[in-house]
């Protein structure tokens, strides 16, 4: 979530009179995120989410995205539903962006999450892909391990400036993933960006998942490790083993792993580390002064990257022989 592009106030009422949700009360960007515009709108009916696609979301996606939300709420996962347009169909257009709106969902993120709240996503985690089991439309993953390289090579020349040494080293990680990534492990739709800041919670319970803009076909396991990266290091870096074993008990309490997906489970947990440190560094070097964006330091998923290099066994994430299915 974030602000690229301005939206006036006649833009907006002309955009909402397509739409079935009172009259505008107010609006505000949202500038946590990196990926689209997003405004929190008060209506006379409610509060939603307007969100305006830029140009890393391909618009030829937004059925797909739109449609889980849909699919995953009908399935009785707790996350935003599209609004209908009064023509039936969701996307609309403003400020030459395509545009759509989502219904708010009550709730804030933790800033500091502890081992319940983990085990709380890892069963959310495990839901949504149950859930999404039977969801029809397919959307290969534009940021997995064949990805990498090209995206490596936008920063690449540059990289040493953030620290040195650092091209030899992403370059001598990059030819082992793209040898070594597993193949064939039990995959279907994954959420692909679920940090904190995409978990709703009320108290201590765990209220919806956001942010649906990542989701694509990949490897169940993947997103594990995606969660494992985003919810059990400490701010010193230093991974948190109680909360790793919480989320991968909420995890396979609704979906249990298999063998092969355990093994895999430490070379995903690095290329995940290196999946967002790739495109934190780009943005890092690449995002101009004055967006108003939140950019995130690259550095922290590169030290997670190195702690997953020294892990030999999905044990040390908390995952026990007795977790895994049959």
């Amino acid at each position: 979530m974030a602000v690229y592009t301005d939206v006036n106030e006649e833009q907006l009422r002309a955009f909402l009179a397509e739409y079935d949700v009172g009259t505008l009360l107010s609006y505000k960007g949202i500038a946590e995120g990196v990926e689209n515009t997003n405004f929190l709108l008060r209506t006379s009916n409610g509060t939603f989410i307007l969100t305006l696609y830029e140009k890393r979301v391909n618009r030829d996606d937004l059925p797909f995205f739109i449609g889980l939300m849909d699919h995953l709420a009908l399935k009785g996962l707790s996350c935003p539903l599209p609004i209908e347009r009064r023509d039936g169909g969701h996307l609309g257009e403003l400020a030459g962006r395509p545009a759509a709106m989502v219904s708010f969902l009550d709730g804030t993120w933790l800033r500091k999450p502890q081992a319940p709240h983990c085990r709380g996503v890892g069963r959310a985690l495990a839901a949504m892909h149950v859930a999404g089991n039977d969801f029809p439309i397919r959307r290969a993953n534009g940021l997995t391990v064949v990805d990498w390289r090209p995206l490596w090579e936008g920063s690449r020349d540059r990289a040493d400036e953030v620290q040195p040494g650092l091209k030899d080293e992403i370059d001598q990680e990059l030819t082992v993933l793209e040898n070594e990534w597993p193949d064939k492990l039990p995959e279907g739709v994954i959420h692909a960006d679920l940090f904190p800041d995409n978990v709703f919670f009320i108290e201590d319970r765990l209220s919806g998942l956001i942010d649906f803009y990542f989701a694509c076909n990949d490897y169940f396991a993947y997103d594990v490790a995606i969660c494992l990266n985003a919810w059990c290091f400490e701010a010193d870096g230093a991974f948190n083993h109680t909360k790793g074993m919480a989320l991968v008990d909420g995890y396979v309490s609704v979906r249990p792993l298999d063998a092969r997906e355990a093994e895999a489970l430490p070379l995903l947990a690095r290329g995940a580390a290196l999946r967002f440190f790739l495109t934190r560094l780009y943005d890092w070097l690449t995002t101009p002064e004055g967006a108003l964006v939140v950019k995130k330091d690259p550095l922290e998923y590169l030290r997670k990257l190195r702690f997953h290099r020294q892990v030999t066994s999905s044990s040390e994430y908390g995952l026990r022989t007795r977790d895994l299915s049959s």
